[in-house]
């Protein structure tokens, strides 16, 4: 440890991403990356933006946040956008959380909050979701504390609806909460419906998944004009130019052609539920997934011992080693082929132990 760093940098348990392994090529079934490319019109928009990269980008991002407004019917003023959605969440953290405004979050969910909680000193309170994964939602309906919550929830891909989402929100006037959205799009119904109505609600959402923008960095929020001033604040505080030219453009022309993300995430959806079916005729355990990755267990083998098999096969997917989940492995959705190629891997390893 340095004798240099902070007692902020010293205190900190940093978040671990998923491996971008570089030493051969590998099925990735790990980081819930999109196994399609981005939209064609996307590869047209970097190539009109690329000629003006010796100019600062829009530092408020209006065309972008005006064409996420019309997809979803509001103002351009109900809009923030930022580096990926993890920098979203993490001004929103420091925008709305506070040591005297906890927070509340499920003890299995997205690993960044515990982080940012950590990290900007936010008294954070975790609650147990059931045994079987799902969330019950009255311990989040106190006015207590903000509120926190992936939905689906990663990594489990449960999915609460809208009106329990909305239950929350309403039983909490007097505190922001926030619904992560990163992987609505493959099954779940979205809470920006609410918020015209729901003045503390904050839907975060992000173009790496649905929009196969991973690579190019595009989060986004949308509440009202008094929480997206609020993330302002905060963003010209740290960095006028969050985006820069090429990924405004990207996410521009990736939100306006809406009849390819529609196909495009049918096709994972198809590509799940005939990946839910043949794990659990091998005898796996499935969580009902509403995500583009699935959460499975075998009562024979161990997570770990399976993770480290299919590594061993060329085939990466990811093992969480912490309490209730360290017998599960999180599996991305693939393509039809790579996802054939995952469960025939599976086979080999049961045959191998039997």
């Amino acid at each position: 440890m340095s004798s240099f760093w902070s007692k902020t940098a010293k205190g900190v348990t940093p978040y671990v991403p998923g491996e971008q392994p570089q030493d051969k090529q590998y099925i990735k079934l790990n980081t819930n990356e999109n196994p399609y490319p981005p939209s064609p019109k996307v590869l047209e928009a970097i190539q009109d933006a690329a000629s003006l990269l010796r100019l600062y980008p829009d530092p408020e991002a209006l065309e972008l946040r005006k064409a996420i407004a019309k997809h979803f019917g509001l103002s351009h003023q109900e809009v923030f956008v930022g580096n990926g959605s993890d920098e979203v969440l993490a001004f929103a953290f420091m925008a709305f959380f506070m040591p005297d405004r906890p927070v509340v979050y499920p003890d299995i969910t997205y690993t960044f909050y515990e982080v940012y909680a950590s990290l900007f000193g936010v008294k954070a309170t975790t609650i147990p979701v059931r045994e079987d994964f799902t969330i019950d939602i009255r311990p989040y309906c106190t006015d207590r504390a903000g509120v926190i919550m992936a939905n689906p929830n990663a990594p489990t891909g449960l999915l609460l609806g809208l009106k329990e989402v909305e239950t929350i929100v309403r039983s909490n006037p007097n505190n922001v909460v926030i619904i992560d959205e990163a992987y609505v799009d493959f099954g779940g119904q979205s809470a920006v419906t609410l918020v015209r109505d729901c003045p503390n609600l904050l839907v975060v959402q992000t173009f790496s998944k649905s929009r196969a923008l991973a690579g190019m960095r595009v989060g986004f929020a949308i509440g009202s004009t008094e929480l997206i001033e609020g993330l302002n604040r905060i963003k010209d505080s740290i960095n006028s130019y969050p985006l820069d030219r090429l990924a405004l453009a990207c996410a521009k022309a990736a939100i306006e052609d809406d009849q390819y993300f529609k196909d495009i995430t049918q096709r994972i959806i198809k590509t799940r539920e005939g990946t839910k079916g043949a794990l659990r005729a091998m005898g796996f355990n499935v969580l009902d997934s509403k995500a583009n990755f699935v959460f499975v267990s075998h009562s024979d083998i161990h997570a770990a011992q399976l993770f480290k098999e299919l590594r061993e096969r060329g085939i990466l997917t990811r093992h969480f080693p912490r309490p209730r989940i360290d017998n599960f492995l999180r599996v991305t959705i693939g393509t039809e082929e790579q996802m054939s190629q995952f469960i025939e891997a599976l086979r080999e390893v049961i045959a191998d132990r039997q």
